[in-house]
């Protein structure tokens, strides 16, 4: 998580959990040219569009006052999704036993991805059933995971 990122979570937490919902991930990143602020949210219960909105309408005055970004930015807060990134340790710890989709950098036998099921996290490192076969990745290897729903 870089220094805005950072900086966003932390003015963002409060908001979120007092609209009683988790705080998924903060995304700050440029595509198309276009520099884009993420907040993504998270409830068992799921995140709705009026949820998504009320956290939007309370946070967008607090990040205009606190100025976290130096330049102009586009200001979305979502649900975290279905198929959602895994990036902490809790994260993987929440979905052990979950179908994944590991992302890698460069191929690995052949395949620059893999789905199965999620079996350990350790230090960055990732495990995965796939089909037969236990396959771990280490993390210098893992571009992204991310959950997979299969209908």
């Amino acid at each position: 998580m870089n220094r805005i990122e950072k900086t966003v979570w932390d003015l963002a937490l409060p908001v979120v959990e007092g609209a009683g919902l988790e705080l998924w991930d903060v995304e700050y990143v440029t595509e198309g040219g276009q520099r884009y602020l993420r907040v993504y949210l998270d409830s068992p219960d799921g995140v709705d569009l009026d949820q998504c909105e009320a956290v939007s309408r309370t946070l967008d005055p607090i990040l205009d006052e606190a100025d976290p970004v130096p330049e102009s930015y586009i200001f979305e807060v979502s649900s975290a999704g279905c198929e959602r990134a895994l990036k902490r340790p809790g994260d993987f710890e929440r979905f052990l036993g979950s179908l994944v989709e590991v992302k890698l950098y460069s191929a690995s036998d052949g395949a620059k991805q893999w789905l199965g099921e999620l079996l350990a996290y350790e230090d960055g490192d990732v495990t995965i059933q796939s089909g037969g076969d236990k396959r771990r990745f280490e993390k210098k290897q893992i571009a992204s995971v991310r959950l997979r729903v299969e209908m």
